[in-house]
């Protein structure tokens, strides 16, 4: 069984393409406990948009997908 680590970095690629398109990028830091930390790099991290982005889909998306997550937080 892989790791939760692996499992998010698995997701991550997967709306990656679509985060890269606007020019940003988005890559899996550490978990602690039940908390994935997440930060994000170039457009996004200017964008106006980016915490609708990541706080309304990325990050429940994980939450949904990886039952181990309980919260996301974004650097």
């Amino acid at each position: 069984m892989e790791t939760v680590e692996k499992r998010i970095q698995v997701l991550l690629e997967k709306v990656r393409p679509y985060i890269q398109m606007h020019g940003g990028d988005v890559q899996l830091i550490r978990v602690e406990d039940s908390t994935a930390v997440v930060k994000v790099y170039g457009a996004c991290v200017n964008c106006t948009l980016a915490s609708v982005t990541y706080n309304k889909t990325i990050g429940p998306l994980i939450i949904k997908e990886i039952p181990e997550i309980t919260d996301v937080e974004f650097e």
